[in-house]
């Protein structure tokens, strides 16, 4: 007995020094379950496709190779249909080409043979692109009594005064760098490959001043995003090398704000070197109707200053379950991505719902999901680790929660801020070819070109006859009347 009790202290030391390892193994085998997660998500990001994607969509380079090595189908009894070709528009020019029988006897008894129909296919025929020069004549005229009055025609006004670039190539090099992503030095290798030599200099001198051209319409855009109810805002970084104080390697942003579903969409970017609280403040003035946004805090002083009803995004909340799962399976995760899935089939079957109908399908159907979600969420985030992965999707939700369920309070208010990420993808894109800014004013003359193709797009608008002529335009405009007949959705395109 007194044996035992002599060693009760140092079994009591026993039992603390075990407890301190229990607890340094869960908190590093936690730690290596977020690195693991963390690898796996870089790897996924780095090598393969994005977990949301359609997995049914054909990889870009190999659906030559998956559809050559696609499986018969072991389905009996099902029919396959080729898809039909599509015909080549109508008003494309047709040159016809005869092609005539070589012999017109026939074989076995000589006799000639008569006409009795034709055989017509079509192919489609590429001209490669052309350049041509447009030599302005402005003739003088002198008054030949006094001989001291002399004038001279004048020419229509240039957008770029004294430049050979005509408002056609300035569209064509606008949407080639900020519709399809194509750097300016690539530009310049396609033209040389024409016989026309034109610099990379000179090229970007022409977007800087074409942004600069295009501020005025910018403006009354940015007017009429404010009369909207809903704004999307989202952000992501470019980098500029020539800013003051700030090393070239230094992260800036570019700001993306879109209107909500409904007539005249609105797309516009801004250019900033940071990302603070400032900038939503600047870019949405007086506003007081609805944002949605992702749970970035600095959107939260100028919703407070405003009024503004700040809605969240449950795209956000999903991707986090969804990147879960992409580590193996989780009950929970399961369970909180099929709710969640179901609040989306709602949002599908009253997407061409007028407002109140859709709020009311939303009041029936959606709310009930929210509970069950919200109980889920209860039951389980004071039983997981907040470091975790799973600590961290559910802290999210909470944190998140008053915002995501906003959206049920007008049928016009969005589920997620997907529009300004799918508006925000093309710079995304562009982004990864040319790669940064040469100077504030480069970022600021592409916020404004972005503006005015991605905006162009969202009106079913051609964007390359779109900039044609309000290059063409915009620079005789004399008046706010003459600008605002030039807005996306006022102006006329044969």
């Amino acid at each position: 007995m007194k044996s035992a009790l002599k060693r009760e202290p140092e079994n009591a030391q026993l039992r603390d020094i075990i407890k301190k390892k229990d607890a340094q193994i869960q908190q590093q085998n936690t730690q290596i379950k977020n690195l693991q997660a963390a690898l796996i998500e870089l790897r996924k990001h780095r090598f393969g496709a994005r977990s949301e994607k359609n997995p049914q969509q054909d990889s870009l380079f190999n659906e030559a190779e998956v559809l050559n090595a696609s499986k018969p189908s072991k389905a009996k009894n099902k029919i396959h249909h080729k898809a039909a070709r599509q015909p080549l528009p109508a008003n494309l020019e047709r040159v016809e080409q005869i092609h005539d029988a070589a012999d017109q006897r026939c074989p076995n008894d000589g006799t000639p043979l008569r006409h009795i129909g034709e055989q017509v296919s079509e192919q489609l025929l590429y001209v490669p692109a052309t350049f041509k020069v447009i030599r302005h004549r402005c003739y003088k005229y002198a008054c030949p009594q006094c001989q001291q009055y002399v004038v001279t025609a004048s020419k229509p006004v240039d957008p770029i005064p004294k430049s050979i670039a005509t408002p056609e190539l300035l569209s064509y090099l606008s949407v080639s760098k900020y519709a399809d992503g194509l750097p300016l030095y690539r530009m310049v290798q396609m033209f040389k490959r024409l016989d026309i030599n034109i610099n990379r200099t000179s090229m970007a001198f022409w977007m800087v001043r074409c942004g600069q051209l295009v501020q005025s319409l910018i403006n009354l855009m940015t007017e009429q995003l404010h009369t909207h109810g809903c704004i999307h805002m989202d952000e992501t970084t470019v980098q500029v090398l020539n800013e003051p104080g700030k090393k070239p390697s230094s992260k800036s942003y570019m700001w993306i704000q879109r209107s909500s579903t409904g007539s005249m969409p609105i797309v516009l970017f801004h250019y900033s070197p940071s990302r603070s609280a400032n900038i939503p403040k600047a870019l949405l003035g007086d506003y007081s109707g609805a944002l949605v946004c992702d749970g970035y805090e600095a959107y939260e002083s100028v919703c407070q200053q405003n009024h503004i009803t700040r809605l969240g995004c449950w795209a956000h909340a999903r991707r986090k379950f969804v990147q879960l799962l992409d580590v193996g399976e989780h009950p929970i995760a399961r369970s909180m991505l099929e709710l969640i899935t179901q609040l989306y089939s709602i949002e599908k079957q009253a997407k061409d719902d007028q407002p109140k109908d859709r709020q009311l399908l939303r009041e029936q159907h959606s709310i009930p999901i929210l509970k069950q979600i919200r109980e889920l969420l209860d039951n389980t985030l004071h039983t997981t680790t907040p470091t975790g992965a799973m600590g961290q999707a559910l802290g999210y939700l909470d944190r998140q929660w008053c915002r995501l369920i906003g959206y049920t309070q007008n049928g016009v208010y969005p589920i997620d801020n997907n529009p300004a990420e799918n508006a925000i993808r093309p710079f995304v894109i562009g982004r990864k070819n040319w790669l940064f800014s040469q100077s504030q004013q480069g970022a600021k003359a592409s916020a404004n070109l972005y503006s005015l193709v991605e905006t162009a797009k969202a009106n079913n608008l051609n964007p390359e006859k779109y900039l044609t002529k309000v290059y063409q335009q915009l620079p005789q405009a004399t008046t706010v009347e003459d600008i605002e007949a030039l807005l996306p959705w006022n102006i006329q395109l044969e």
